[in-house]
């Protein structure tokens, strides 16, 4: 009688900028036989490039990263590849957070306080096609059901700034000049210049102060 075959494991990337966390994250999964780590990533540019090779069924991201947070590192995801599931991970329970992981296309999202209990569950979950909802959050998202609220997706002036312009516009709101954005983009304190004047042009707005108010309120970074 022939062997049967194992089953495939769950393919996962992990994307956390900080090491140790990173590292916990992986012994909670690999604890499962049912659960691959393929990859991490630091940065949200680091996930888009590794979901690109790597070919993850699941990415468990956390929302608030270096150069590129985790909502917009979701976007362009998913613009590459539909079918990779997305677990948001996050310290608040923001309604405004939840509504756009969801409208952005995201099939769950977990508080960071239910990871060691829960992160496996939700892998397995979004692998099956199901959705997950930490139960901290679960309220919240019947609630913006009822109102219809959780997938609006009326126009965004957002949505029509560039990768490298939302770039941009994440840096400004953590409070980094042109010329630290410059360094960490490796482009010139110039082309920096023309990216935050195009998304000021592009969202309406007219001052710096202007612009980390709109990211605060988007759920670009949080405060």
């Amino acid at each position: 009688m022939a062997a049967l075959e194992p089953k495939k494991q769950i393919r996962v990337l992990l994307a956390e900028d900080h090491t140790l966390v990173r590292q916990g994250f992986r012994r909670i999964l690999e604890d499962d036989p049912k659960v691959s780590v393929v990859g991490e990533a630091r940065t949200g540019l680091e996930a888009i490039e590794q979901c690109k090779t790597l070919k993850p069924e699941v990415v468990v991201m956390d929302l608030s990263m270096p150069d590129l947070g985790g909502l917009e590192a979701t976007a362009e995801i998913l613009k590459a590849d539909p079918r990779v599931k997305i677990l948001i991970l996050s310290m608040y329970s923001n309604e405004a957070y939840i509504r756009k992981a969801f409208q952005l296309g995201a099939k769950g999202y977990m508080l960071k306080n239910a990871i060691e209990v829960d992160l496996t569950r939700a892998v397995k979950a979004l692998a099956e096609g199901e959705a997950y909802f930490s139960p901290g959050i679960s309220q919240i998202v019947l609630d913006s059901l009822k109102r219809g609220s959780l997938g609006d997706t009326t126009s965004d002036p957002y949505e029509r700034l560039s990768l490298r312009e939302k770039e941009v516009l994440q840096l400004i709101a953590q409070g980094k000049s042109n010329k630290e954005i410059a360094v960490l983009l490796n482009i010139s304190t110039n082309t920096v210049a023309v990216h935050r004047a195009r998304v000021m042009e592009t969202l309406g707005l007219h001052r710096t102060a202007e612009l980390v108010l709109f990211a605060v309120k988007k759920g670009l970074v949080q405060t």
